[in-house]
């Protein structure tokens, strides 16, 4: 087997893959040629090829999150390094297990004028669980007998073992990214072959914390007496949580239970489209005294960001008299009234409270309930009516994915359509809400795909699709991948939002109308592309759309740029007679 010749290259492969890493995302360049050439000669190493940086972190970023497991990124210096940033902070705010890797040069060539060099030394730091920054190594021939130097090298390669391991195990302890920082003298390119690595190694510490019976006792005393309780789920994982807790809370009649199309939680008596209940109540000629009857007395929380900014404005003015979050890393006080962090996860949080609780006796559930019922009525009733629409794509589109794909979901319009409709059950949910960023979600997409089981499918705006349209230039998409782009030639998100939309600032400078299709990208990359333009096209093409095929397919549907907005804003009015 060949090594790199710099000891500091071989302490980094080794590390990673003693630590079960065995996913690598290189981007090209020269100073990461140790890096890049220990990774790919290694047997248990896959490697991946992506030129762009910024895509091939969200490419990563997509591969951690189906396997939960840390994957490595590899670049080489200056302004490569700088655009793994995006994927970084989303990987920070998701818990996504990222280790960047980037290539240096050595101390004293920084700051006097070489080319690709910049000050990389925790250049991460706002949104990085731990950054290692290593020394440099020589490299000495088994003739240097120079004592001095000998030290230095010892002390050197025992420093950067254990920041490797530090760094390493951060990332699988507290689930999210890490940045180690190698500099290298050259050369750079020379091999070695069977050269003993065996790097000092530091194992991870997983702590899981329970809470006892006494410590949980007094706050079930509080949730037994409350009649109206409510759950909020954001992001989860599928299966995240034990079935049987979710039905035991909803056999709770003080009890309503809210999820979003992310939180990959089903039960029948859970409220799955929060805003069909929220916003019809903002419409209502006396709003707050429906808000009044909704606002709960204790609010318990977990999973990640939640989409709803309708749920987060009602409950920051009608806040509860207590808010719990489960979650064994962190809890935001997003709605302003934070009491308490569990710090455990969820199942054994439930498995230790719930045989502490009782059954309130409450019309709070049954009521917000049977409202819900009704709004579902309503929405059928509006979707039966309404023209054709970026709304209207996404009502012919939810039924026809197929059970137990992969749905990714791009941000802005995308994930707000979706969440007022009903998917499949067995369908696995993904939206990267960490940044809640349009910049990366086709490369999340695509890397994601990479190693899923299931087929993929992503729904995608047009603005979305072609900032990120980089992450359909690899040789690793499955020809089970598939993408839906909605376009409505511009920024359609910023006509619903407040603002004067008939001039030519905002549409220059906001919605930025284009006149782009995805055509010519799918040509340059071998995807086969269909495209849309009315309900009609929709049903036709989808009937063949997830059929198998040689390559990735792309159906890119054209809906009205100024009919948009008028449709989605007057759902809610309907929804509220």
């Amino acid at each position: 087997m060949k090594y790199s010749k710099i000891p500091v290259a071989r302490s980094v492969v080794a590390l990673c893959v003693a630590k079960n890493i065995h996913h690598v995302v290189i981007s090209p360049g020269s100073r990461n040629a140790p890096l890049t050439l220990g990774f790919t000669h290694h047997p248990e190493i896959k490697p991946y090829s992506i030129v762009d940086e910024r895509s091939a972190a969200f490419f990563a970023l997509g591969i951690a999150q189906q396997l939960k497991q840390p994957v490595a990124l590899v670049c080489s210096s200056g302004s490569a390094l700088l655009n793994y940033y995006p994927a970084i902070a989303e990987a920070f705010y998701s818990d996504i297990p990222l280790v960047i890797i980037s290539a240096d040069r050595p101390i004293e060539r920084i700051d006097i004028g070489d080319g690709q060099t910049i000050r990389q030394k925790n250049v991460f730091e706002n949104h990085i669980l731990y950054s290692a920054n290593l020394h440099s190594e020589l490299v000495l021939d088994q003739t240097t007998t120079d004592p001095k130097l000998q030290q230095k090298q010892f002390e050197a390669q025992k420093h950067n073992e254990r920041e490797i391991n530090l760094a390493l195990n951060k990332a699988i302890e507290g689930k999210g990214p890490v940045h180690i920082n190698v500099p290298f003298y050259e050369p750079l390119y020379d091999l070695v072959e069977n050269v003993e690595v065996n790097p000092l190694q530091i194992l991870p510490e997983l702590k899981e914390r329970t809470y006892t019976e006494k410590q949980l006792s007094a706050y079930a005393d509080i949730w037994n007496k409350a009649k109206r309780k409510m759950v909020i789920v954001g992001v989860a994982q599928p299966n995240a949580v034990e079935q049987r807790f979710l039905d035991e809370l909803a056999q709770d009649d003080s009890v309503i239970f809210f999820t979003e199309t992310t939180s990959n939680l089903h039960h029948p008596d859970f409220i799955t489209r929060i805003d069909t209940v929220i916003g019809p109540i903002e419409r209502e000629a006396n709003p707050d005294e429906f808000f009044k009857k909704l606002q709960p007395e204790i609010l318990l929380t977990f999973g990640g960001m939640i989409v709803s900014k309708k749920i987060k404005a009602f409950l920051r003015k009608y806040q509860p008299h207590q808010h719990w979050h489960i979650d064994d890393k962190k809890a935001y006080n997003t709605f302003f009234c934070l009491n308490k962090h569990f710090e455990t996860d969820v199942n054994s949080f439930f498995s230790n409270f719930l045989p502490l609780g009782k059954n309130k006796e409450s019309d709070y559930g049954n009521y917000w309930k049977e409202i819900w019922q009704k709004r579902q009525q309503r929405h059928e009733e509006y979707m039966d009516e309404i023209p054709y629409s970026d709304l209207k794509a996404m009502q012919l589109v939810a039924p026809e994915v197929p059970e137990n794909y992969m749905l990714q979901l791009g941000n802005s319009s995308i994930i707000r359509y979706a969440q007022l409709f009903k998917w499949k059950e067995t369908l696995r949910i993904f939206c990267n809400r960490g940044t809640s960023g349009i910049d990366g979600s086709v490369s999340t997409a695509a890397g994601a795909a990479c190693v899923s089981i299931e087929p993929t499918l992503l729904i995608v705006g047009d603005l979305s699709f072609f900032y990120d349209s980089n992450a359909l230039w690899n040789n690793y998409l499955p020809s089970n991948f598939r993408i839906i782009v909605l376009n409505n030639q511009g920024g359609g998100i910023f006509r619903i939002l407040p603002g004067n939309k008939n001039t030519e600032n905002f549409d220059t400078y906001f919605e930025t109308i284009h006149q782009l299709d995805a055509k010519p990208v799918c040509e340059l990359y071998g995807v086969e592309y269909i495209s849309a333009k009315n309900s009609e096209e929709i049903e036709k093409e989808l009937q063949s759309f997830f059929n198998e095929s040689k390559r990735p397919k792309l159906l890119e549907i054209f809906t009205p740029r100024k009919l948009n907005d008028e449709v989605l804003l007057e759902y809610f009015n309907f929804m509220k007679s």
